[in-house]
């Protein structure tokens, strides 16, 4: 006796046997299974390495990604062979690099990598570029200025030389007052019609002739005024012109251009105030003039140092430093330079008045007179008070102030000298 399914069973087969669509549907799948089941339809993407070049570049990759060495393959050791690198022309060379290593990163450069040059417009040169000349010391002064001054001054001193060994050394020259506008440019000098006969600058010649036995020739009897605006100035070339007075003065325009003119060619203004100390008329109106004169504004008096050459390379080395002017004024020597060099010299301690009382070659207080019965070498008033209002007027005080008067002719004479001949040439 057959056993019947559960009638739940045998229903739903019964169903699908019934409906022709799942026989179709069953049909399908079985030739689909059997033409297609051994096709592979997609593939795994493999990621590549973190960095890959094209060829010829460089390719790195993470070590965990590297595939496994053969087992059968003993690794080699790598070896790299790098050539010299030649000395750069015009372009750089980088040489090949290979390796001999069985690895599969194994890389082998075939080409020359050319390094091209730096055109930067702010790449440093390589060639050293010489500094521009000019032609000019490093005082400012030119070619063209120098000429001038050599011009000028060539004709004080006779011989070789730079100032120094002015002992053994030939000077001629003739010194002038400078009769300028207004103020009292005559008053420390006695002048008779129109001459001047006596008084300090004439004092000073006169003892710089004879200490020196005539080698410095000073033209002592033919001291002369000179006009601050005649152009005689620029003939008659004088080492300095001498500028002294108790008053208040002031330039003219044409006084100015002159001054201007030939302390550039190598002139000299020396002011000496006949009230001494700072702060008299004259003082301010010399100080006031001569910043016309020179206008730089950057220059001013300056007094000069311990070390200037007037102190450590004088004609007489005996005088170191300024010497006591009338009533024991000290106050430093100052002046304005032009080229590093003195242009206006300003003594304010009035050695003018103290050189109205000369001496002789012996040290002695000249007491000559002429036929009239007067002083050849001083002046009366000076002389008779000298110990009552002007102090300082002794035979040593004197001596020391000639000695230092006549140090700073030389140096004007020669101060010149090592500028020009170092100076540059046209």
């Amino acid at each position: 006796m057959a056993i019947s399914p559960p009638p739940f069973f045998q229903r739903l087969i019964n169903k699908f046997s019934d409906s022709r669509d799942f026989t179709i549907s069953i049909a399908l799948h079985a030739i689909l299974v059997a033409v297609f089941g051994g096709t592979v339809l997609f593939q795994a993407v493999k990621e590549p390495p973190d960095f890959e070049g094209g060829e010829g570049g460089f390719v790195e990759a993470s070590a965990d990604n590297n595939p496994p060495q053969p087992q059968q393959a003993q690794p080699q050791q790598t070896t790299f062979n790098v050539a010299t690198a030649p000395q750069p022309t015009s372009t750089s060379q980088l040489n090949t690099i290979t390796t001999t290593a069985v690895n599969p990163l194994n890389f082998s450069m075939q080409q020359t990598i050319v390094a091209p040059m730096n055109t930067s417009p702010t790449a440093p040169s390589q060639t050293a570029v010489a500094p521009p000349t000019t032609n000019m010391s490093a005082d400012g002064m030119t070619a063209g200025a120098a000429a001038s001054i050599k011009a000028f001054t060539g004709g004080w001193g006779k011989g070789s030389g730079s100032g120094t060994g002015t002992r053994s050394r030939e000077f001629e020259f003739t010194a002038y007052i400078g009769q300028y506008s207004g103020g009292n440019w005559n008053s420390t000098v006695r002048v008779v019609r129109n001459k001047i006969v006596t008084g300090s600058l004439p004092n000073l010649l006169y003892l710089m002739t004879e200490w020196s036995k005539e080698k410095i020739k000073t033209n002592y009897k033919n001291v002369e005024a000179i006009r601050l605006d005649s152009d005689k100035i620029f003939t008659i070339k004088p080492p300095f012109i001498f500028l002294t007075g108790t008053r208040d003065f002031k330039l003219t325009d044409k006084e100015v251009e002159n001054l201007r003119k030939y302390v550039r060619m190598g002139g000299c203004i020396w002011g000496d105030s006949s009230l001494p100390g700072l702060r008299s008329r004259f003082d301010l109106a010399f100080r006031r003039e001569m910043k016309r004169v020179i206008p730089d504004v950057d220059k001013d008096f300056e007094p000069l140092p311990a070390n200037h050459p007037i102190f450590t390379k004088a004609y007489f080395s005996d005088i170191k430093g300024v010497p006591p002017g009338l009533n024991f004024y000290q106050v430093p020597i100052m002046a304005l330079k032009i080229y590093g060099e003195i242009a206006i010299l300003y003594t304010a301690n009035d050695y003018g008045d103290m050189w109205q009382v000369g001496l002789n070659r012996q040290g002695q207080i000249d007491l000559r007179t002429d036929k009239n019965g007067q002083f050849v070498a001083i002046n009366p008033m000076i002389y008779q008070n000298r110990e009552v209002y002007l102090r300082n007027i002794t035979p040593k005080s004197l001596d020391v102030s000639f000695r230092f008067g006549t140090n700073v002719v030389i140096h004007l004479l020669t101060r010149w000298e090592d500028k020009v001949r170092t100076a540059p040439t046209l």
